[in-house]
């Protein structure tokens, strides 16, 4: 299995720090608002890097966080005057929701970040303890020129450097690029008691403390949004590796973004859909195969007519599949005693099977994953049609046929129409 890593900027060999096991990290919402196609797409593929390597047999730990508290939160919570801890709580439960309603498996470990300040605070006194940390009034800072390496894994210099999304431009800095690690108390914003006084974490260190408290000091795989390659992903090494004196993770993934009229689906230019919403229209299986319908690392294009493509590409799987599922039955496979019509069929499963790993093993590769599943379902369905009256006598290779199209299906989880529909109300935000 070879996976494209943006720190090298080339695909390596993927090799676990522990044989058989996986320890992955994958940056979640942060939940100011309900998330939309575009957060999915990051978040879905995440789900199917999970499932295909359980496929080939790993044991992963997927840890997926909750940014709970933040300045997105604070800011949206004061324009609807609620209390930011119960805003995020509430749109905290509604991704849960819709995300399980998009057939995104729950991750291991959902870990908050207001449920981790102990931690938070453990992690910013050791990098006071190391000397990368300075305070002015309460607050504390990231002096980024102590990390010589700040910058390997988005290339960028402190000549070319811009402020990110979520990096405010102050004067106490020492650099423009120095990020906060602890926010003195504002008024009306939630806080907590520290050794700086009161405050809340900064978005940053949030991440580096949930990872490593339940993950361990390196990670196999972290995994997130091109987004958040700078300065999150930056600053989250900058920290962790300063603290431990480890590589913080080794395999980077960054999923691209999906565009809508040419241009970034995001909240800030308000050009979104909301996953609740397009799950109205349509259904789950359709929506994952159309985000899974080009490689991650290429931008894909939002429109109706794609996903309408995708929900009649996945109605001709089902039906495949439900045929095989009616006309399968009980009994040994004994490959020796296959006709030649049926040695052939079997032949193209294990080749399917074969070409399937091949291009998931190649950086996974969905798109010609569904490529091999679509062909795969034309050869089952000419298969069927030549040899309508004589199915009873191959009726257990239809079955292995199924279960292994069940299989590839999947590790794309295309095949769970009766799975994770829930009938409860998602909570309201008021």
């Amino acid at each position: 299995m070879r996976i494209y890593n943006t720190l090298t900027r080339r695909k390596e060999e993927f090799v676990p720090l522990e044989e058989g096991k996986v320890r992955m990290y994958s940056c979640g919402p942060t939940v100011y608002d309900y998330f939309h196609i575009g957060n999915a797409r990051t978040f879905l593929f995440s789900d199917v890097i999970r499932r295909y390597l359980e496929y080939k047999g790993y044991e992963v730990t997927l840890v997926q966080n909750i940014t709970d508290i933040d300045d997105k939160i604070i800011q949206r919570a004061n324009e609807l005057g609620l209390d930011a801890l119960r805003l995020s709580k509430e749109y905290s439960e509604a991704y849960l929701m819709d995300a399980g309603k998009l057939g995104i498996r729950p991750a291991n470990i959902q870990p908050r970040a207001t449920e981790h300040i102990r931690e938070i605070i453990q992690l910013i006194q050791q990098l006071e303890s190391k000397g990368v940390a300075y305070t002015v009034n309460g607050d504390v800072f990231y002096d980024v020129n102590q990390f010589p390496e700040y910058g390997k894994l988005s290339g960028r210099t402190r000549e070319d450097v811009r402020s990110g999304e979520r990096v405010a431009i102050d004067e106490r800095k020492r650099d423009p690029r120095d990020f906060a690690l602890w926010k003195s108390a504002k008024p009306g914003e939630p806080k907590w008691d520290s050794p700086w006084g009161e405050g809340r974490p900064g978005w940053h260190i949030e991440c580096s403390a949930m990872a490593m408290t339940h993950l361990g000091k390196t990670l196999d795989i972290h995994a997130g949004g091109g987004d958040l390659e700078f300065p999150h992903h930056e600053n989250e090494i900058a920290q962790s590796e300063v603290a431990t004196g480890e590589t913080f993770a080794r395999y980077w993934i960054h999923v691209a973004f999906l565009r809508i009229n040419g241009t970034k689906m995001g909240k800030s230019d308000r050009n979104f859909i909301y996953i609740r919403d397009a799950l109205k229209q349509h259904r789950p299986e359709a929506i994952r195969y159309f985000l899974l319908s080009a490689h991650y690392r290429t931008p894909l294009d939002y429109n109706t007519d794609r996903l309408a493509d995708a929900a009649s590409a996945v109605r001709r799987l089902q039906n495949c599949r439900d045929t095989l599922a009616r006309l399968g039955g009980e009994g040994e496979i004994i490959p020796e005693e296959f006709s030649d019509v049926d040695r052939k069929l079997y032949d193209r499963m294990r080749l399917a099977q074969q070409e399937f790993e091949q291009v998931m093993d190649d950086d996974f590769n969905t798109a010609a994953a569904l490529g091999v599943l679509a062909t795969f379902r034309a050869q089952i369905n000419t298969y069927l049609a030549e040899n309508e009256s004589r199915l009873h006598e191959s009726t257990p290779l239809l079955v292995s046929i199924e279960k292994t199209m069940q299989q590839m299906a999947g590790v794309l989880g295309i095949f769970e129409e009766d799975k994770n529909q829930s009938t409860s109300t998602t909570p309201d935000i008021v």
